[in-house]
């Protein structure tokens, strides 16, 4: 069959702001297994431009594919875009075969094929196998509903087939890299790059995440395997960042350290950057050297909340004082800490904010990212916070990088404003200005001038846009009525946003 992948546009600030965009993994791992199967796949990356949704109709049609194949990272906010793009596509091919897949389609699956019938499947959970077993079963004929891990039609109501088989072996499908074509992917400052993952899953039970309940199940590469994937990306293919999208890599350090170890035995002088748990850093501190000499550069530390009754709540795992050692021992072997705090877990004050701030600067993070909480209905987040009041209806928006639920003692205005200091403060305190200018190595000063020049755009960005473009609800709504609503329109009738017109001319 030929197919067509299509990673969607998004309203991400940063893709849009860094002018650098990162190759969409989840889509590539799918293509890898189509490919092998004798299937003519393609990628359109319409992230690139971005393409108007016009655009990205004519592409479907000049390329004429049997079947489309649709998913984002960002799955929740892009989900809407999915569904226009999809719905124009139809319009022209009424015969074409339309996928989606990704983390938001698959606990949502019902309510998409309700309210798109231009959607056809939803693949469900992983999708290498799955997507493939449904191409397979779409060619020949077979019966679909034999087809385990989607979701689909049946006498034109929405069903959900027997869930698939956990993938034990993550070396058994191939990532379709050859699909990237002439697509400049890059990061970090314009150096080419890709997205990696050593692992899957999480064994952490934080209630705001859905990792260990999309993934089931901690599970890694081959630790020789990946190494060897890598050189080959580093010679063939000119790359230079890796960024990692595990959530939590280092897991298990017996395998961890063997990657590492097998990757700094290559000696390829790539930056590495990714995410892990602080307490994980403390325990490898014996080994930090190794993190150093496979190549990485940065690490994102989630730190989340200064409230030790907020981090129980929410489950997070930790200790203040893990936190504050870990950036210390990064320090020390050479890598850069970013520390991310979400706003949104309580009902934060005027205080609540200063002692953020104090624990912040208290921790002396190289970087800093402040988020806002975001409910996701299959988490068990969602159930704690389901009676409040939301104040962003529009799900384009739900990106981690806008506030969605009200808070009880502050105004939106006042929240963006607190958050915007923090963030200033923490950029231009002195220490953090000194290691911008005088760190001793000249890669890392060249890393934190490449952030701070984005963090200032951005900066700015967020602030204007909250003020003179976000649309804030009028009408109250609690969190659990929002996907209940039923007179609320289908998601793919949503209006474009005044900045969204490139996409939809």
């Amino acid at each position: 069959m030929k197919i067509l992948i299509i990673n969607p546009p998004h309203l991400s600030i940063g893709s849009r702001l860094a002018h650098e965009h990162l190759p969409p993994l989840g889509l590539l791992s799918i293509g890898g297994p189509l490919i092998d199967a004798g299937h003519k796949v393609e990628l359109l990356d319409a992230e690139f431009g971005p393409m108007s949704y016009k655009k990205i109709c004519i592409e479907v049609l000049n390329r004429n594919p049997d079947a489309v194949l649709l998913g984002h990272s960002g799955s929740t906010s892009a989900q809407p875009i999915i569904n226009a793009i999809t719905r124009m596509i139809k319009r022209q091919l009424p015969k074409l075969t339309i996928i989606v897949g990704g983390v938001f389609p698959t606990y949502h699956w019902n309510e998409i094929l309700q309210h798109n019938p231009q959607i056809n499947y939803v693949v469900c959970g992983e999708g290498e196998a799955t997507a493939l077993a449904l191409i397979t079963a779409i060619e020949h004929g077979s019966s679909l509903e034999t087809v385990r891990g989607i979701a689909l039609r049946l006498n034109g109501v929405p069903v959900k087939t027997a869930s698939a088989e956990l993938i034990k072996n993550l070396d058994a499908y191939r990532v379709g890299w050859e699909l990237m074509g002439n697509y400049r992917y890059t990061y970090w400052g314009k150096r080419k790059a890709v997205v990696i993952q050593f692992s899957r899953g999480c064994p952490y039970p934080c209630t705001y995440c859905g990792q260990s309940l999309f993934w089931k199940k901690w599970r890694h590469r081959d630790p020789q395997l990946l190494a060897d994937e890598i050189e080959m990306l580093h010679y063939k293919y000119g790359i230079e960042v890796i960024n990692f999208a595990d959530e939590n890599p280092s897991s298990n350090p017996k395998p961890w350290r063997e990657f590492l170890q097998c990757l700094a035995n290559k000696n390829l002088q790539l930056i590495l950057v990714g995410s892990i748990r602080a307490d994980n850093i403390v325990r490898d501190a014996d080994f930090l050297h190794l993190y150093k000499k496979a190549g990485f550069e940065r690490f994102l530390l989630g730190i989340e909340n200064y409230d030790e009754v907020v981090l129980e709540k929410i489950k997070k795992a930790g200790a203040v004082s893990k936190d504050k050692e870990a950036i210390q021992l990064l320090r020390k072997h050479g890598i850069l800490s970013m520390a991310t705090y979400v706003v949104g877990f309580g009902e934060e004050r005027t205080r609540d904010f200063y002692n953020s701030l104090k624990q912040l600067l208290s921790y002396d993070p190289d970087q800093v990212q402040l988020l806002y909480a975001t409910p996701h209905q299959w988490t068990p987040y969602f159930d704690e916070v389901k009676d409040k009041e939301i104040i962003l209806t529009d799900q384009r928006r739900w990106d981690y990088k806008h506030q969605v639920m009200a808070t009880k003692y502050l105004s939106p205005a006042v929240v963006i404003l607190y958050v915007k200091l923090i963030e200033i403060i923490m950029q231009t305190r002195p220490s953090a200005v000194k290691r911008l200018l005088f760190h001793k190595e000249a890669r890392l000063r060249s890393a934190m001038r490449w952030y701070t020049n984005i963090g200032r755009r951005v900066w700015f960005y967020e602030l204007f846009q909250f003020f003179f473009v976000t649309r804030l609800s009028r009408k109250k709504m609690l969190l659990k009525d929002f996907w209940l609503a039923q007179e609320q329109p289908a998601l793919w009738q949503l209006k474009p946003l005044k900045y969204e017109k490139d996409f939809v001319s």
